[in-house]
């Protein structure tokens, strides 16, 4: 099976029911008559907007503290956490995340080894700016001062063993999957959800 194909399956098999269950017309404005208007400085709506309504109506809500501690906005109820966008990137990258997607998000902002071979599953339903596709450390793009722009997507996380035979490099095309920070503890595959 070609690597695109396993891509469209691994979405259609976790996702589409997830996003099958946000989509539903009644289900939609009853989350947005409860929600309060969304603003760029309410984090709790920055958080939610990263997931499919039916996620992120439900989602512990947290921000990242300077130390990268957390403090909890809001508890939830369904298993998934998301967080507000970061201020220090470009673009809105607010992300949503589930249990073991968020073990490996703790190791790499602590820089320690993530969990082997348990997969998670990442929402970034607003794109996201990365300042490299190499370094998952780095804070700033290299000399070009370009950003990796990625819009809507999901990723796979804490399955190295999931990424053979995507594309990966310094300058990917982000409208088709690809792997993020290949050859490193942290690599994760990048779907584009439109």
């Amino acid at each position: 099976m070609k690597p695109a194909q396993t891509a469209i399956l691994l979405v259609s098999a976790v996702a589409l029911p997830l996003l099958a269950g946000s989509c539903s017309k009644p289900a939609a404005e009853a989350a947005q008559a409860a929600a309060p208007s969304t603003s760029a400085n309410d984090p709790i709506q920055s958080a939610m907007a990263a997931a499919p309504a039916a996620l992120g109506e439900h989602a512990t809500i947290v921000a990242v503290n300077a130390d990268g501690s957390m403090t909890t906005l809001r508890e939830g109820t369904n298993g998934w956490t998301c967080m507000p966008d970061n201020p220090q990137s470009p673009g809105p990258d607010p992300m949503c995340m589930d249990a073991n997607a968020l073990k490996w998000g703790m190791a790499w902002m602590k820089h320690e080894e993530p969990p082997k071979e348990l997969p998670g599953i990442m929402y970034m339903l607003k794109g996201g700016s990365d300042a490299s596709n190499t370094d998952p450390f780095a804070t700033q793009p290299a000399a070009d001062g370009k950003w990796v722009e990625t819009g809507p997507h999901m990723m796979l996380v804490g399955t190295l063993a999931g990424l053979a035979g995507y594309p990966s490099g310094p300058n990917p095309d982000t409208t088709q999957p690809y792997v993020m920070w290949s050859g490193t503890p942290y690599a994760h595959l990048m779907l584009p959800v439109e």
